[in-house]
């Protein structure tokens, strides 16, 4: 019997089986096969989204093929639920794999099983063979012998790494293997690299250009003890198998690159195209470091949904991230759909795009912005169910005073008002149209007190007032009490002679703002008086008496 009936059972597919089932891909000229390979050790990170509508795009907009893989033989570190997870995410933010895993976590694709803890007799199938053509090797070294190696290697000053002399089981003589295995002395399987350090391999990155690096000599871990794969290796016979064409992964598997390609060559397989992108960053102080799981809410791709964000703006925003010509794209084409822009890779930043909540802000001010009254209202009730009691009860109770104050600026507007970031943002916008939820601040009361004659421009105003002026007829009265009172028209007039003013016709409207808002900046203040009635208005006017 050969050691290798020890080690893999006689019901292993041959390789030749696996590779007839499965087909090359009918592909047109220039598709591209792209995947997202994440493993299920926790939440989806806002990078793992990134990465994956990187993949999306790169695949669709070329007539090609994008996959999701799940790659789970780290068993030790899987986090239960988490392939549900991934898969929602995905298909919360419309990144829809053509094969893989649905919304719901369902398999479906001719090239299944696309879960790597399924496919364990694929690999051991092509270890059999690596084993069977000398490309790979069992290895009996205990924890000790390996800790030995380890501070042999860092007296010595040698690099650390199972390599060269330092592989005491790389040329170990077949009878002691057969003794090991008849013994059930535990094994991992290794690859027998035929690299040497000292020779320098170029390699092309979709990214980062040509890279110079010195080639593989480690021998490192293909299968471990359980019979399952590292992912050095479960990637290469996926990627090989899966007809994967450009894989674009995250930058710190960029050192592992030389291995990777040292062993789709020594398998015989095309090696695929590689990019390797940076990570999302943030400013921390006057440095930058990589969005936190452990100190940034927002490296949780679920942070979005609890605050508000919608969706596409996530999205929008990632693709500005991806490459800033978007932003003029998009002011270019207002209303075409983010699919219709076409992705450059080479077009990323080599160092890492960096995270900035006043962009991603102002690109759902946009968004929302474009909407409907009735469409802010529905989203922003949806979310409220889940996220905040309060605003849902207040639109529950109010629904159709709620859809007029968020009609303000909105319908019939030639620019839609751009105050409503997020979900989250409604109920600080709203509130305030409600005399249980109104107050004047001590801050808003000392606004309000450095204005010359606020009383008394308010007492003038209150004779005058009518919640059905026109935007032009309620600011005719503004100009008349800043007349009255001595405000100049505008801004220039009062510049060029301040002494001559109490101040300009801002300060009048300030006035009247903060008394009916409780804000010194908000919404059509004439659309406001409309929307909350004569005698809501007129209360709170008439409180400047009070103050």
């Amino acid at each position: 019997m050969s050691f290798l009936d020890k080690i893999f059972p006689n019901t292993l597919p041959t390789v030749e089986e696996i590779e007839a089932k499965y087909k090359r891909r009918n592909l047109d000229d220039g598709a591209k096969v792209t995947r997202i390979a994440p493993s299920p050790t926790g939440f989806m990170h806002i990078g793992g989204i990134y990465t994956a509508l990187i993949c999306e795009r790169v695949a669709h907009q070329s007539n090609g093929v994008f996959f999701l893989r799940i790659e789970d033989t780290d068993t030790k570190r899987e986090v239960e639920g988490a392939t549900e997870l991934i898969c929602s995410s995905l298909a919360n933010y419309d990144i829809i794999p053509d094969e893989g895993f649905d919304a719901t976590g369902r398999e479906f694709g001719d090239y299944a099983p696309y879960k790597q803890s399924a496919r364990k007799e694929i690999y051991q199938a092509y270890i059999k063979k690596m084993l069977e053509t000398g490309l790979a090797y069992p290895c009996f070294a205990t924890p000790e012998e390996l800790e030995k190696i380890r501070h042999e290697q860092e007296v010595s000053g040698a690099r650390p790494g199972y390599y060269g002399r330092w592989a005491k089981y790389r040329d170990y003589p077949i009878e002691k293997v057969e003794e090991k295995l008849a013994s059930g002395t535990p094994f991992v399987i290794r690859f027998k690299s035929n690299g040497s350090y000292n020779n320098k391999v170029v390699i092309q990155d979709g990214l980062k250009g040509k890279i110079n690096f010195p080639e593989n000599d480690l021998d490192i871990v293909i299968m471990k003890s359980d019979g399952l794969p590292t992912y050095h290796f479960a990637h290469v016979i996926d990627d090989y198998l899966m007809g994967t064409t450009h894989v674009i992964r995250g930058d710190e598997w960029l050192s592992s690159l030389p291995l990777h390609i040292q062993m789709f060559k020594a398998m015989g397989f095309k090696v695929p195209k590689y990019t390797h992108i940076a990570p999302i960053q943030k400013m921390d102080g006057d440095s930058r470091r990589k969005l936190s799981k452990r100190h940034d809410p927002e490296a949780d791709v679920r942070y979005y949904d609890s605050v508000g964000y919608p969706r596409t703006a996530v999205i929008e925003y990632l693709l500005n991230l991806a490459n800033s010509s978007f932003e003029g794209w998009r002011r270019a084409n207002p209303n075409a759909s983010y699919k219709d822009f076409k992705l450059e890779l080479n077009k990323l930043s080599p160092s890492g795009a960096l995270f900035d909540f006043v962009k991603l802000n102002n690109i759902s001010k946009e968004i929302i912005a474009k909407m409907t009254t009735d469409e802010i209202f529905k989203n922003t009730y949806d979310w409220a169910r889940s996220n905040d009691e309060k605003l849902l009860k207040i639109m529950d109770e109010n629904p159709d005073y709620v859809r007029a104050i968020l009609s303000i600026e909105r319908t019939g507007a030639k620019n839609s008002r751009k105050d409503i970031a997020k979900y989250s943002d409604v109920l600080g916008e709203i509130t305030y149209f409600f005399d249980d939820d109104f107050s004047l601040s001590d801050d808003a009361k000392s606004e309000l007190k450095s204005v010359k004659n606020y009383a008394e421009l308010v007492n003038a105003y209150i004779p005058m007032f009518n919640e059905n002026d026109t935007k032009e007829e309620w600011f005719a009265k503004m100009q008349q009490l800043a007349d009255q009172f001595n405000f100049a028209k505008n801004g220039k007039e009062y510049k060029a002679n301040p002494s001559a003013f109490n101040g300009d016709i801002s300060s009048v409207v300030k006035v009247f703002r903060i008394l009916i808002t409780g804000k010194t900046m908000s919404p059509d203040l004439s659309e406001i008086q409309h929307v909350m009635g004569r005698d809501r208005v007129l209360s709170r006017l008439n409180s400047v008496n009070n103050i």
